[in-house]
């Protein structure tokens, strides 16, 4: 197959190219996607459907290569190992925008593999890496309802950029990755500094002009290179078994359906479940006991999804019994654990979440590789762990590490909360979000529970944080429904999880996850409205429980203080050989960061030790004042004087004439080398040489 491809202007002179051919010419579907010198390869391969399979086994997988940008990997084994935070969170930006192009019941194993090539350093590769997942698919003969286009929108002195370079990005409020049709939006996420929901609803405007170039873009070149579409097997319920059902149920399926507890309504489904098995095994012999199981499994929870949102759209009755527009009932409470630095329980309906917050120093930052700065790594002062055990849904299941939902949860959570988190704050932050039951929207939860626990902590936020999601149940019909505060059900039958996060002036954080090929974005702005007025009912609850952070930390957390010192001074500070510096922190018990720029950030268990160290800093770094009195050792005798260490490493002359009211004979009748004593700086010339005097101390102390 000939090398194709399509280059197109996106943002004024700005192109973007994609083109198919070149390499990877064995997988179903490939290209390489370029926007400046950042160059991403993905591929598309398919297999058979697995055995017994009751979904749709789609895997994505995105990998930064540091080849790409002309570095080695960090570590002893020069080799890449597990997928970083990043590269996982862009799996799943990837995934989510293109998982509901595929046609219903569709169960055949589809694979995306998409890889870093060219890392410039100012293009980001992820929005790049989401256009060629369509190209690719687009490309293939699979059965991808596409294409869809993916950009990064930044709101820059009052401008709406798209894909805005690295550098400017980080003048940016506002972080949009947008991924949709022309006209529909299918998933957003991002970060922003308090914008409003109408400069939100502009920037996905922005972001529409260019989605329709990309996807323009890969119909002519899916046209002139792509592989003809095969008809793919589905695998829907045999009709007469989902018909068989569905009359076996008809007299009690309304009324599982809206039982209000969880655990309630989900054991009353699963006997209803049972109870229909048992009534039809016998009128479906042909089938082994598997398949039946599985079928019955598939063609029930499509019998439950098709009344929960009949229920929903004609009589706007939610399966726990609220409006369409009420919140679940809500609580709030701090200072819940006794030795934690901050602690906050969070609760909505069923859904629960305990968030710990704990302050550190420099040296609990998190560091991690980041390929395409100029360093190679970044740092983080603040970030948030979120953990969903099995217990919280009442399951039983493997215990492993963190999974990319939960990765994705906590990234959500921390980027939410982070812009209310002071720069300048001296600690490091970490907020830690376990979910103690969940039915629904836990990242909302954590945010509003990390919240909780930096004002408990005393950490200075700058305004609280709420979030909450709005769901969306559309009809046969045209028929749409937002629900406010969606429940597990209605996400998992329902159309839409949208999260916004935000404070009362403005948006920090947001998530769309949609079942459907797309919404119209004006349908997303009525349900970013919903949320926002349902966020400050959120807050107004946080609000009555504590009002404002705590003006100190907890007396279990550590002590830290910022001094300043003339960074002239860092190497009197840290001493031949780290002497000095080493002897502070290992004789007070404390950790001590120095920056170039002369900051010294104390860090202690208890202020008694906090205050013996600042002491000895300040002993190490004063500099000399004329008219002040200091106790020195003598470090050197000569006939006309002594030679005084008044403060480390600085020494004054204290001539002989200078030693006392009256005439000294010899200096040793004085003072002696290793000896201390007591004088005054009476003179500092302008080549910094200092004079003391013995005389002038004692008489002004009077001895």
């Amino acid at each position: 197959m000939a090398e194709e491809k399509i280059v197109f202007a996106f943002d004024g002179e700005r192109e973007m190219e994609i083109s198919t051919g070149k390499v990877a010419k064995l997988a179903n579907g490939s290209c390489l996607v370029r926007l400046g010198d950042s160059i991403v390869l993905t591929a598309a391969c398919s297999g058979a459907p697995r055995e017994g399979s009751d979904f749709f086994p789609l895997q994505v997988d995105y990998r930064e290569k540091y080849s790409a940008a002309g570095k080695f990997p960090g570590g002893y084994i020069k080799r890449e190992g597990r997928p970083s935070t990043k590269e996982i969170l862009t799996c799943r930006m990837i995934d989510r925008p293109i998982r509901p192009l595929f046609p219903d019941y569709f169960f055949d194993e589809v694979q995306i593999s998409s890889v870093l090539l060219s890392a410039d350093g100012v293009n980001e590769p992820d929005v790049l890496a989401m256009v060629g997942a369509s190209a690719a698919l687009m490309l293939s003969d699979l059965p991808f309802n596409g294409p869809i286009g993916a950009v990064r929108v930044g709101l820059i002195d009052g401008k709406y950029i798209i894909n805005p370079p690295r550098e400017e990005m980080e003048k940016s409020k506002l972080e949009l990755i947008y991924a949709g049709r022309p006209g529909q939006v299918i998933m957003i996420e991002g970060e922003a500094e308090f914008v409003s929901e109408q400069q939100m609803k502009e920037a996905m405007y922005a972001a529409d002009v260019a989605i329709r170039k990309q996807c323009e873009a890969q119909i002519e070149l899916a046209k002139k290179a792509g592989r003809p579409k095969k008809e793919y097997k589905l695998f829907p319920v045999p009709p007469a078994l989902q018909a068989a059902l569905e009359k076996f149920c008809a007299d009690r399926i309304e009324g599982v359906c809206t039982i209000p507890g969880k655990e309630d309504r989900m054991n009353a489904m699963d006997a209803l479940r049972d109870d229909a098995r048992k009534a039809l095994r016998g009128d479906f012999a042909e089938m082994d006991d598997n398949t039946f199981a599985l079928e019955t499994a598939k063609g029930f929870d499509a019998l439950v999804r098709t009344v929960t949102r009949n229920v929903i759209l004609t009589k706007q009755f939610r399966p726990d019994g609220r409006s369409i527009t009420e919140i679940r009932p809500l609580s709030a409470e701090v200072g819940v654990l006794p030795v934690v630095h901050g602690s906050g329980l969070f609760s909505r309906g069923e859904t629960q979440a305990l968030v710990l917050a704990t302050l550190g120093n420099e040296k609990d930052a998190q560091e991690f590789d980041d390929l395409t700065s100029e360093t190679g790594i970044s740092r983080k002062r603040f970030y948030l762990h979120y953990n969903f055990p099995n217990f919280s849904v009442g399951e039983v299941g493997r215990i492993t590490g963190p999974g990319r939902r939960e990765i994705g949860h906590g990234n959500l959570a921390e980027r939410s909360v982070s812009k209310v988190v002071p720069k300048d704050f001296p600690y490091v932050v970490r907020c830690v979000s376990e979910i103690m039951s969940s039915n629904g929207s836990t990242s909302m939860a954590s945010v509003c529970g990390a919240t909780l626990a930096l004002m408990d902590a005393g950490v200075p936020i700058t305004a609280p944080v709420a979030g909450i999601s709005c769901g969306l149940v559309t009809g046969e019909n045209g028929e749409r429904l937002l629900l406010t505060d969606i429940i597990g059900a209605e996400d998992h039958f329902g159309d839409m999880d949208f999260k916004v996060c935000g404070t009362r002036d403005g948006i920090t954080g947001f998530q769309l996850d949609l079942k459907l090929p797309g919404i119209p974005i004006d349908l997303l702005c009525e349900g970013m409205e919903r949320n926002r007025i349902a966020r400050l009912k959120i807050l107004d609850v946080i609000e009555q429980c504590i009002a404002a952070p705590r003006p100190e930390s907890s007396a279990r957390a550590p002590r830290l203080e910022v001094m300043q010192i003339n960074p002239e001074k860092i190497g009197a500070l840290i001493g031949p050989g780290g002497k000095n510096i080493r002897a502070i922190t290992e004789e007070t018990g404390t950790s001590i960061d120095i920056d170039d720029d002369g900051n010294v950030k104390i860090m202690a268990p208890n202020k008694e030790r906090l205050e013996a160290a600042k002491l000895r800093v300040s002993a190490c770094t004063a500099e000399p004042e004329i008219g002040k009195i200091y106790r020195g050792k003598v470090v050197t005798v000569r006939d006309f004087g002594a030679f005084v260490e008044i403060l480390p490493g600085v020494d004054g002359l204290l001539h002989i004439s200078e030693m006392a009211d009256y005439r000294v004979a010899k200096v040793t009748d004085i003072c002696e080398e290793g000896q201390y004593v007591t004088v005054k700086v009476i003179d500092i010339d302008q080549s910094g040489k200092i004079r003391l005097s013995r005389k002038a101390a004692l008489k002004e102390l009077g001895e």
